[in-house]
């Protein structure tokens, strides 16, 4: 009985922290917005831009695997608290440099390191109790409704940054950052997420304490020795690897070969987020297929398809172009979310934020290495050629998932502690003691 009742009440713990999380989120894509604005109009130098971007990924490249290994020994709403409370500090301190006039460039650099480091504890920290607050056959749905926001903030954050440039200085803006930061700590004070067993407690009461390289090593060798979810893993990596450069290169397929401008490029961002926020909505209410698998591979063959149209559509057929967009994204969704609930279920807690961070490393280390080739080969061939290639990738990788059982049968390796027939408790397997 004190089981069902801890999974009817799931909802307000988890959207309370959610809630606050994406409340943050609206502050930090408009402060982000707004320092890409400065950085721009300050500099005009696009090496300035580059160099801000790859300081923002570095920190989720090479630390990853490591502050998964933390996270996963420490209380992870403590994490969280930290995480945020440090990103609205160095948040604060950009307000006061703005409100000086003291700020130069590398003042923004330090805090982009800064806020990315932040976030690189922070993600893994919120995924791994995501699968802890939220019982399994809802984790598609909140998965789908992360997707919808993503969306949400693509659309709405650069016109919003923008008004809100017109009317506020640049001090002010970050002060919204640091206010919306509120709405995320706030709630970690008073809510409880539930905690894991961790690995190092119960060795040290044993009489040992693994090292965190230990931890790492594990965490790596735990991925290496489950054929299943290291191939979908480099599944995930081949697709960053064409997908963060077709995205980036839009500007290019606009001005380059349709021959349009700015309200072209409008239209295809439009187009994008438009996708991905009914996407999720789409996953969110229908949940995937029983089998998430099946529902994720079914969209990443979505998603190529999506993007090999954008690549075969002629330059007088702009918005089938920009229709191909809009379908790639909205499949993107279906593919994302439903990967992401799955590894929730069957990577035992103690060790998802290693195994999320792992993920995360190698997504962030695609985009300069797929950047690195895309430009090359689209000066070279054609902008489309890179489309074509990535929608091509993207189906026979797809279709190829359903002959590989290691990969359809990910969901009936799951760890026998980590499901419980029909629903997960949200409880089990976790140390569910009052907030520390």
């Amino acid at each position: 009985m004190e089981r069902t009742q801890q999974q009817r009440k799931w909802q307000t713990p988890f959207f309370s922290i959610w809630t606050g999380q994406q409340l943050s989120l609206i502050g930090s894509s408009v402060a982000q917005f707004a320092l890409v604005w400065w950085l721009t109009k300050t500099t005009g130098s696009a090496t300035v831009l580059a160099t801000g971007t790859l300081i923002s990924l570095l920190p989720g490249v090479f630390l990853g695997p490591f502050v998964g290994a933390l996270v996963d020994r420490w209380n992870r709403r403590k994490v969280m608290i930290v995480a945020d409370s440090a990103i609205a500090l160095v948040s604060a301190w950009l307000a006061y440099l703005f409100w000086t006039g003291a700020i130069h460039v590398g003042h923004v650099y330090v805090i982009m390191l800064a806020r990315a480091i932040g976030g690189t504890f922070h993600w893994p920290a919120m995924q791994a109790s995501t699968s802890l607050m939220v019982p399994e056959k809802h984790l598609s749905r909140v998965a789908g409704l992360n997707q919808t926001m993503q969306g949400a903030l693509s659309i709405a954050s650069p016109p919003l940054g923008a008004l809100l440039l017109g009317i506020l200085p640049l001090h002010a803006i970050m002060g919204i950052d640091v206010g919306t930061a509120a709405f995320a700590i706030a709630p970690l004070f008073f809510i409880l997420i539930p905690q894991p067993q961790r690995r190092a407690e119960a060795a040290a009461a044993e009489g040992g304490k693994p090292s965190v390289w230990a931890d790492v090593r594990e965490g790596l060798s735990y991925i290496w020795h489950w054929p299943g979810v290291l191939a979908v893993m480099c599944m995930a990596a081949v697709v960053n690897f064409f997908l963060w450069p077709a995205f980036s290169l839009v500007p290019i397929l606009v001005t380059k070969h349709f021959g349009g401008g700015a309200l072209q490029l409008g239209w295809m961002n439009s187009a994008w987020g438009v996708g991905l926020v009914l996407g999720g909505l789409v996953l969110s209410v229908w949940g995937g297929f029983r089998r998430r698998i099946v529902t994720s591979m079914m969209g990443l063959i979505g998603l190529g398809l999506g993007i090999l149209l954008v690549g075969l559509t002629p330059a007088t057929a702009f918005w089938l172009g920009a229709g191909g967009l809009f379908f790639a994204t909205l499949m993107m969704a279906i593919c994302n979310g439903p990967i992401q609930a799955l590894f929730q279920t069957v990577v035992p807690p103690e060790m998802q934020a290693r195994f999320f961070t792992v993920i995360g490393s190698m997504s962030a280390a695609m985009a300069p290495l797929g950047m690195a080739v895309a430009g090359p080969v689209a000066d070279a061939l054609g902008v489309r050629v890179w489309y074509v290639m990535g929608g091509v990738v993207c189906i026979l990788m797809g279709i190829g998932a359903f002959f590989v059982p290691p990969i359809m049968h990910l969901e009936d390796s799951r760890h026998a502690h980590a499901v419980v027939e029909g629903e997960r408790p949200v409880a089990d397997s976790v140390n569910a003691s009052a907030p520390e």
